[in-house]
């Protein structure tokens, strides 16, 4: 029996904290094994600034925040200088870096060069680059659109479990998330708090992505013309990653959602009510309280170390221990991803350590 295919999944994903230097700053993972990420994360601990995601296909001085549906902005002197062997470089700013202010940092490894040439490869229907990881399942995929409806090859070799698109050089177009048990006829949306929404082809073209594309509708936020879009994409892996949902019940004895690890990072969102994207990692809650540290991926507040949210990350999954409607009401349905720290059971058959 094949428990997982990624005994150590620091060298695909690591949650890491930090803190701003005066100057240009190396921060260095300090894993079991190097990580290069290609994907960073980024929000300040303590202050209401904007989350930044930055990524290697797109440039180390462009950033995205999923609480708003702003282009991505570029500056010579500021945000990420450049990805390291094992971390990357801040310099002294807000949103990344600022000197004795505390950051979190979710990153993700992918490294592998994909091009895709739609009229010779008969795979999509425009073209698509970016950087892809197919044993971690995990692609940057950057691509323009046509202001028609499209098919865009992800390069994963597998279907994705879950998958964003962003306007890169336009305001006004949000993130359009597509999960997999959410109806191919609506969408989430990473910078709002609203359940899914949609009907028709608007968004994914009435069309669920398969093993080499995802497919986007003329009426959505994915594919304005002549717009520059980037997607990031996950598939499930078997010990590493897993996307799901499950059933409120209103008790503080929730579900217990088992994923096979012990997670890292959860991202927790309700499908069905309008309620905010909740994210719970194993840095800044290292032990299983009567609290926990979560932060509105929608929203560019602070964290917030709440009894309201209590959380725990056990070795085969996580289970809600509140009856808060932004995790655990009862009757509304929650979809949630969420990443491993290590596998509950390693490909030699050893269980992992609980918390």
């Amino acid at each position: 029996m094949a428990y997982t295919t990624i005994d150590n999944p620091e060298k695909f994903f690591q949650c890491f904290l930090y803190t701003g230097g005066d100057g240009n700053t190396e921060h260095d993972f300090g894993g079991a094994d190097a990580m290069q990420p290609d994907l960073v994360w980024i929000k300040n601990r303590t202050q209401s600034d904007n989350f930044a995601l930055i990524d290697s296909v797109r440039g180390s001085r462009f950033w995205l925040g999923c609480n708003v549906q702003d282009q991505e902005d570029y500056n010579n002197e500021a945000y990420l200088f450049n990805f390291r062997s094992d971390g990357f470089t801040t310099s002294n700013t807000d949103v990344v870096g600022k000197n004795t202010e505390t950051y979190v940092s979710w990153n993700w490894k992918a490294g592998t060069s994909f091009t895709n040439d739609a009229s010779s490869t008969s795979v999509g229907s425009i073209d698509s680059e970016g950087s892809i990881n197919t044993t971690s399942g995990f692609s940057i995929i950057k691509y323009t659109g046509t202001g028609a409806a499209a098919t865009v090859a992800h390069g994963l070799g597998a279907t994705p479990g879950w998958f964003v698109v962003k306007s890169r050089s336009a305001d006004g177009r949000g993130w359009q998330v597509f999960h997999n048990k959410v109806a191919n006829t609506r969408k989430l949306a990473l910078d709002d708090h609203a359940a899914q929404s949609g009907t028709g082809t608007a968004y994914w073209n009435d069309t669920s992505p398969n093993n080499t594309v995802f497919s986007l509708g003329s009426g959505g936020d994915g594919t304005a013309n002549t717009v520059t879009f980037i997607s990031y994409c996950w598939t499930p892996i078997k010990g590493f990653s897993k996307f799901g949902e499950y059933e409120g019940n209103g008790s503080s004895n929730g579900p217990f959602i088992y994923t096979g690890f012990k997670p890292a990072y959860v991202i927790v969102k309700s499908s069905t009510h309008a309620v905010n994207w909740k994210s719970f990692d194993n840095k800044r809650d290292k032990y299983n309280k009567s609290s926990s540290t979560t932060f509105n991926l929608n929203e560019n507040g602070a964290e917030d170390d709440n009894s309201a949210y209590k959380f725990h990350l056990y070795s085969n999954g996580f289970k809600l221990r509140n009856s808060n409607a932004n995790l655990n009401s009862d009757g509304y349905t929650y979809t949630y991803l969420a990443w491993a720290e290590a596998p509950f059971v390693n490909s030699n058959g050893v269980p992992t350590n609980a918390r």
